[in-house]
């Protein structure tokens, strides 16, 4: 049994990996930006195997994120994974039209967060010898460039390299360190974003059609590989490139279902 802590686990991916840790007895403290949304999230996930336990936070403030630790010690006793799940997509403006509060919020979220979180739990974890942070990334982490994510890609391929930089210097202390590419998954934030620009959400929506994935879909595979990950400094993916090849043949001939009619689109 873990003790696993998940920031921005209120909803999307976050949800569905606090969900899928807790159906199968593990703990986990979840958190959001507001008291409202964690009360929204614990409705939608009801009662389950495991214990779970909240606290609100802003993950760019080290002190909130230290409280939140400091939570689940008190509430667990320890942490054995830390999840840096928190962050925020933007991606509907080219770089010199982006608004400087968005580029504030993606830096603070993404960058700031991560950061902060990874030290707050490195520090804790390696005082206890043992635990496993992971970063999830995403689009743009690779370096390969996209329409529309030119900032939060920036993000994310600096955080690619910040894992790298942090598991070369704990990799002494018993710290495991993964980075996480959970693929193109149908979030709340990629369908607010598609209906605040559907003209061109409609352009690509076949293609993205044939990649993108529910967050039930992707989440039991991911919790599957983070327990069993032992290689600090690797990386748990699950959109491969054999699998969007085979998913792109596989096109030529069935035509998969819908992916986001059911959110009204």
């Amino acid at each position: 049994m873990a003790n696993v802590v998940i920031t921005g686990s209120t909803k999307g991916i976050g949800r569905g990996l606090a969900t899928e840790f807790l159906s199968r007895g593990h703990n986990v403290v979840i958190s959001g930006r507001t008291q409202a949304s964690i009360d929204e999230a614990l409705t939608a996930i009801g009662r389950q195997r495991g214990r779970i336990t909240s606290l609100p936070c802003d993950v760019s403030s080290f002190e909130q994120q230290q409280a939140l630790w400091d939570k689940a010690i008190a509430e667990f006793g320890s942490v054995d994974i830390w999840i840096n799940n928190a962050g925020l997509a933007r991606t509907i403006w080219p770089i010199l039209e982006t608004p400087v509060d968005q580029i504030e919020a993606m830096l603070h979220t993404n960058m700031r967060g991560t950061i902060f979180g990874s030290r707050i739990a490195a520090t804790g974890m390696a005082a206890a010898g043992s635990g496993k942070i992971f970063n999830i990334l995403g689009g743009g982490s690779d370096g390969e460039y996209f329409p529309g994510i030119a900032i939060y890609g920036t993000t994310k391929r600096g955080l690619d390299y910040f894992c790298t930089a942090l598991a070369k210097e704990t990799r002494d202390t018993g710290v495991i360190i993964g980075r996480v590419r959970p693929g193109m998954i149908v979030t709340d934030a990629v369908i607010r974003e598609a209906r605040e620009n559907r003209d061109n959400f409609e352009k690509s929506r076949k293609m993205i059609n044939k990649l993108v994935d529910q967050v039930e879909t992707v989440s039991p595979y991911l919790v599957d590989q983070m327990l069993a990950f032992d290689k600090s400094g690797g990386k748990i993916r699950w959109l491969t490139g054999g699998k969007i090849g085979m998913r792109m043949l596989k096109g030529l001939f069935v035509q998969r279902p819908d992916q986001f009619e059911r959110f009204g689109l």
